[in-house]
């Protein structure tokens, strides 16, 4: 599974790297940046996608 993050929205705000910081991080740009997540770490990406305030993450398979 891969946590994506829609560049053209992100905002930069870190939200997603306090819930789950082993798979989001800001880039250089200070853009969030998504990758690839176990089944463990499942809800703490759902509680980063909920959190995120533009709504840029999503999650494929």
């Amino acid at each position: 599974m891969k946590a994506i993050v829609n560049k053209d929205l992100c905002v930069g705000c870190g939200a997603c790297t306090g819930c789950a910081p082993e798979v989001f991080s800001l880039g250089d740009d200070g853009l969030a940046q998504g990758s690839a997540f176990t089944a463990d770490q499942k809800d703490a990406v759902e509680d980063a996608r909920s959190t995120c305030p533009v709504e840029a993450i999503s999650t494929e398979d």
